[in-house]
């Protein structure tokens, strides 16, 4: 039997034992399978009878159970994080996080093991691009709230007209991409999916009270037709959807071989038109305008010519569109303007300049700034030059068009309504903006005297001027009978080829100095001495 102070001390022997067990606890954890025998040599050393030992032992196999259960249970814990982490970035890097569609890169992968199932089943791969058209003016007038309910829905569109085993993309912007695998001999199935894509993205849509109306450019590649790879999908589908656009919009084109010409040659124009634009290859020409009662000369309309060095002369047709896809319509536009300009300015002071604007141009609020700065620049009288604005410009952005147009009133510019007749809402235009002159578009001028409604137009156009206060001229005349006609029905000024096809600044020049309007002494700009030697 133990005393009082024996079994006192023997319990505090067993808290020391035991506290000594638990310090050395992550130490001995360490050392494996014969931890046991390490321990009992321990307990043996501080003088701890085989009781103490046991009880020693089996406190620290119970907290190195407990040890071990917490690590595994913080180890699992990290797992299932970083597992749900590293799902949730791979989501991220492989989907569009607003419309939940695959990505360029992701599409591009899903897209290569959907040609090599088409391999196994002999089927053929159809690669959709949908383009939206009009979507940023959408979201320039509502908001991007508005823009981003607009592509969610467009995506619902989408996945809708899709069969289930379709892959989906959204490229970008307001890009969208689509593959699944057809039978090479049934492609009506593949136009009943574009087809539906088109039409319903074609109708209105309310997006939380917003009401929305835009359509869809799309274009189609099919893999069996020598093209076996995502690229190549990717691509021929992408320049058949800018056909679509090219033939009005709202529309699903395939791809044929014509369109990547198409495309090559419209790259050889930009490049082109870089490289040309400063180093003065793009000049002015110039179509004779005239006074259909007196036959005199009233003044000259300015056009874009490209003088190509091995293609010669370039009609405006060739590169005009492409200049103003690519941006560089108003370098081209201002470069012809100055040379113009100086040319112009030695002229007799009876003779008007007219030029045209295009309509991207239109879209630039620095645009009448520009233009004045050029006047000053080059010495030209204001009151002199006529800037042609075409009708169907002015719709897009009417508030702009009257801000441009009022500040080149102010200096003392004429405007003249070109293409009168063949755009949106003419009257309302009339009415809107202080116009001096109206253009009858020439399509009405050619047939006066073949087509009983071109003659009534031209006659009730004619009318509506007079009573405005505006002058009128008539162009596209290219015959005498269509001549003899307009001058019986008002007064115009006239151009077409009848009076003279447009020429460049050396026959002007012969032109007016056997007319004498040319004076004897002009000062020549180092420009126009660049053109003639070139001329």
């Amino acid at each position: 039997m133990f005393s009082r102070d024996e079994t006192t001390r023997s319990g505090r022997d067993d808290f020391v034992i035991i506290g000594v067990a638990v310090s050395v606890l992550l130490v001995l954890a360490a050392l494996g399978n014969g931890y046991f025998e390490l321990a009992k040599v321990l307990f043996a050393r501080l003088g701890a009878s085989n009781s103490q030992i046991i009880t020693g032992l089996l406190l620290l196999n119970v907290a190195l159970t407990i040890y071990g259960w917490r690590l595994y249970r913080d180890a699992r814990r990290e797992v299932t994080v970083r597992t749900a982490a590293e799902k949730r970035a791979q989501s991220l890097a492989s989907t569009d996080p607003l419309t939940g569609f695959l990505n360029r890169r992701s599409l591009v992968e899903a897209v290569e093991e959907l040609l090599g199932a088409a391999d196994k089943r002999r089927r053929a791969v159809a690669m959709l691009i949908i383009d939206l058209d009009g979507f940023k003016t959408i979201n320039d007038v509502h908001g991007h709230l508005t823009g981003d309910n607009l592509l969610r829905t467009t995506a619902e569109v989408i996945r809708k007209a899709l069969p289930n085993d379709a892959i989906s993309a959204r490229l970008g912007g307001d890009e969208f991409a689509a593959a699944f695998l057809f039978d090479p001999d049934m492609p009506v199935t593949v136009d009943g999916v574009a087809d539906y894509i088109v039409d319903r993205l074609g109708k209105p849509f309310d997006l939380a009270g917003v009401h929305t109306h835009i359509s869809a450019s799309l274009g189609i590649a099919r893999s069996d037709q020598d093209c076996a790879s995502v690229e190549a999908l990717l691509r021929r589908a992408d320049i058949a959807m800018y056909a679509a656009k090219k033939l009005g919009r709202g529309r699903a084109v395939w791809f044929d071989a014509s369109m990547e010409r198409e495309l090559q040659n419209r790259n050889a124009i930009e490049a082109g038109l870089r490289r040309g634009i400063p180093e003065g290859e793009f000049v002015p020409f110039f179509e004779q305008q005239i006074d259909l009662l007196t036959g005199s000369l009233h003044g000259f309309e300015m056009l874009a010519r490209w003088k190509h060095p091995t293609r010669g002369i370039v009609p405006p047709d060739e590169f005009i569109g492409v200049a103003e896809e690519c941006g560089l319509i108003s370098d081209l536009s201002l470069s012809v303007m100055r040379q113009a300009f100086e040319e112009a300015r030695g002229w007799d002071s009876s003779l008007t300049l007219s030029v045209n604007i295009s309509p991207s141009q239109l879209k630039d609020p620095w645009l009448a700034q520009r233009l004045v700065k050029l006047l000053v620049e080059t010495g030209f009288p204001a009151e002199r030059l006529e800037v042609e604005i075409t009708e169907s410009s002015l719709f897009e952005n009417l508030g702009l068009a009257q801000s441009i147009v009022g500040s080149l009133k102010n200096q003392g510019i004429r405007l003249a309504l070109d293409d009168f007749g063949t755009g949106y809402s003419s009257l309302a235009h009339l009415r809107a903006l202080p116009f001096d002159r109206i253009k009858i578009d020439r399509s009405f001028v050619s047939s006066i005297n073949d087509n009983p409604e071109s003659a009534a137009i031209v006659n009730a156009i004619t009318r509506l001027a007079d009573s405005l206060n505006l002058a009128v001229t008539a162009e596209g005349i290219e015959d005498e009978l269509v001549e003899a006609r307009l001058r019986s029905i008002g007064q115009y000024k006239a151009q077409g080829w009848l009076f003279g096809r447009p020429i460049p600044i050396p026959e002007v020049r012969k032109l007016l100095a056997d007319k004498g309007l040319l004076p004897v002494t002009r000062e020549v700009q180092p420009s126009q001495q660049r053109i003639a030697r070139t001329g």
